[in-house]
Order: C-alpha cells, then sequence, then structure tokens
C-alpha cells in the first residue's frame, strides 16, 4: 500500500492529507456491514466521523442510499470530498463539516442505517500528532454522545453499526441499555487466530431482540483467513 492512497477495485482512497490511514480492521468493518445488511433496501445512511470517506464509499458500492457523512477535521474534510467527487457515487455522497453534536442538533433528517468509527481511546496517553489525537481519542466525542447522537438520528426501523476496541464492549453495553438502543450482533475481531480479541463489530437497533455473537480472525497462519477473504474480495485488488 502507498501512504498516499489505497486502491480498492471499485475506487480509490487518497488519504495524504488525513492523520488515520485507511487500516485492515475498517475495511473488516466496511464490508461485514455491507454483509449483514439488505443494502439495496436502503434510502439514508449517516457515516459519523468518515475521515477519508471509506466506509462511505464501501457501502455506496452496493447501495443507491443517499449517504452523508459527517467529519470535523477541516482536513479530513477536504480528502473525503475529493474521494467522493472521485468516486463513480459523486452524487449519492455529500460531507457535512461539523461534529455530530452539532449536526444532531440541526438536522431533522432521519437514517436507515448509521455507521461509525469513532474515536477509540478516552484519557489515554496521546501522540504529539494534533490531528492524530482527534481522529483516535474521545475527548470531543465520548461513547455516551454518540449514542445519543444515534438514537436520536437513527429511525424507528433503522440499523447501527460501530466499531469499537473490544476492551470497551462492556462500556457499550451499559451505555446502551440506559439509553434505548439494543444490541443484535456482536462479532469479535482477532488479528489471527493465535491472538486474542482486539475490535469488536456491532449492529443496534431500537427494538430489543436475542444478540447474534461470532467471531472472526484476520489473518489464519501466514496468510487472510477464509472468513475474510470472503468478506473482501469484492474490495480488495489482491483477493
Amino acid at each position: 500500500m502507498s501512504n498516499q492512497f489505497f486502491r480498492f477495485k471499485e475506487f480509490t482512497v487518497y488519504q495524504d492529507k488525513t492523520a488515520m490511514k485507511v487500516c485492515t480492521d475498517a475495511c473488516l468493518f466496511g464490508a461485514w456491514v455491507v454483509d449483514n445488511l439488505d443494502m439495496p433496501t436502503l434510502k439514508n445512511i449517516l457515516d459519523i466521523g468518515t475521515g477519508t470517506g471509506l466506509l462511505s464509499l464501501m457501502l455506496a458500492q452496493y447501495s443507491k442510499a443517499s449517504i452523508d457523512a459527517v467529519e470535523i477535521n477541516p482536513l479530513a474534510v477536504e480528502q473525503a470530498r475529493s474521494n467522493f467527487k472521485e468516486s463513480k457515487w459523486g452524487d449519492q455522497l455529500q460531507v457535512h463539516a461539523t461534529s455530530i453534536i452539532e449536526y444532531a442538533q440541526s438536522s431533522e433528517k432521519q437514517f436507515d442505517l448509521i455507521i461509525s468509527n469513532p474515536p477509540f481511546f478516552e484519557q489515554q496517553l496521546k501522540s504529539k500528532d494534533s490531528q492524530r489525537n482527534i481522529a483516535m481519542h474521545s475527548a470531543n466525542l465520548t461513547l455516551t454522545e454518540l449514542a445519543r447522537c444515534i438514537v436520536q438520528l437513527l429511525s424507528n426501523s433503522g440499523k447501527a453499526a460501530l466499531l469499537l476496541p473490544w476492551n470497551r464492549l462492556e462500556e457499550w453495553r451499559g451505555i446502551t441499555e440506559k439509553i434505548g438502543l439494543f444490541i443484535i450482533k456482536e462479532t469479535l475481531v482477532k488479528q489471527s487466530t493465535t491472538h486474542d480479541y482486539f475490535r469488536v463489530m456491532i449492529i443496534l437497533q431500537k427494538k430489543a431482540s436475542p444478540t447474534n455473537n461470532d467471531s472472526i480472525a484476520i489473518k489464519d497462519g501466514k496468510g487472510y483467513s477464509k472468513e475474510f477473504i470472503k468478506l473482501l474480495a469484492p474490495y480488495y485488488l489482491a483477493l
């Protein structure tokens, strides 16, 4: 992978202006969301903290929905807008240069899918890169605030999908129980079959339902696992 861009089968993500680059777990998350939802039926999608626009582009490949992408970082806004414009789905994609809290306060739109790969860490050691700090740390957006925005913007029959660190799953469960969101699917993620879990992919809705639990390893031995290949084959050039 070039540091300047990541080329997929149907689109290219340029990332020279953003602190957070295309990463494997985000790609897995986007493909997993597509695999678990009825994409052709979706009409309005919201991508919270779009960064380069990766997740919006992955979803646009399989949906005719209108996709609104919210991003607080000015350089990431510029990057996402460029990536959207250069894609074949530019007319479906729109970037809003604002925080999700401000967007939720001003928007009356309801979404049948909300996705987010949110800031991962709260009150942990930060790097010297201020742009990376905004992307990785949630001083600007806590999980509780994120959940409240999702409840406000999600339609009654809609779904929300999140990628979180595995060690914050219990915290997220506690937040959602109090706020009116119900987890219907959890997929735990390992780097390889010999590693511990490090991410969790979650689907939620406003109606209580039994939770479907499973897991996936990105690699099995020296190569990608069969499950990973199946999900990423429509996107990765090498698969």
